[in-house]
């Protein structure tokens, strides 16, 4: 490639999702595929105070049941079935979920995710520098032998001293 050549853009990485879409398109299991969307989709298309008295826990045959917290939200829920079933429809793209039945019981709520902290950090010692100055040597382009030293040495710092790979 010529210096004043400008290489490419790269196109964005497709997400694991599409990727799984695309492959099983026209197999039986794109059915199933489209059936977990709900779960993914329902406290978007709901909003937060019916997704915190509202869970969908199973989908067969277009029918898809949502256990509620009790008979108040039950009861307000069978009133708004219809239009959850189309705003569920619209964002799924198809007419998948044809009827909704209500289930008495205490939905399982989602799982907070906790964030672990970063693992410490620690001064590298000299071969390590010099492993990572090695390591990037046959990088031409500065900036990127930069960008690329800097994550080793990140990475390096965040392992206990002396761990070989």
């Amino acid at each position: 490639m010529a210096i004043n050549e400008k290489r490419r853009k790269m196109p964005r990485p497709l997400a694991v999702a599409d990727l799984l879409a695309t492959a099983l398109h026209g197999k039986p299991v794109e059915k199933r595929l489209q059936e977990g969307k709900i779960w993914l989709l329902w406290d978007g298309t709901v909003g937060p105070a019916i997704a915190a008295q509202a869970r969908p826990t199973g989908f067969r045959d277009g029918v898809l049941t949502v256990t509620v917290a009790n008979a108040p939200w039950m009861q307000q829920l069978t009133f708004l079935k219809r239009d959850i079933i189309a705003r569920l429809n619209v964002r799924l793209g198809c007419d998948l979920v044809k009827d909704i039945y209500l289930r008495a019981g205490q939905p399982e709520t989602q799982p907070v995710a906790v964030k672990s902290p970063p693992p410490p950090s620690r001064t590298l010692s000299p071969p390590e520098r010099e492993r990572v100055v090695e390591q990037t040597a046959a990088v031409a382009n500065q900036e990127l032998r930069d960008a690329i030293a800097g994550l080793l040495s990140k990475h390096l710092a965040t392992e206990p001293p002396g761990r070989k790979k």
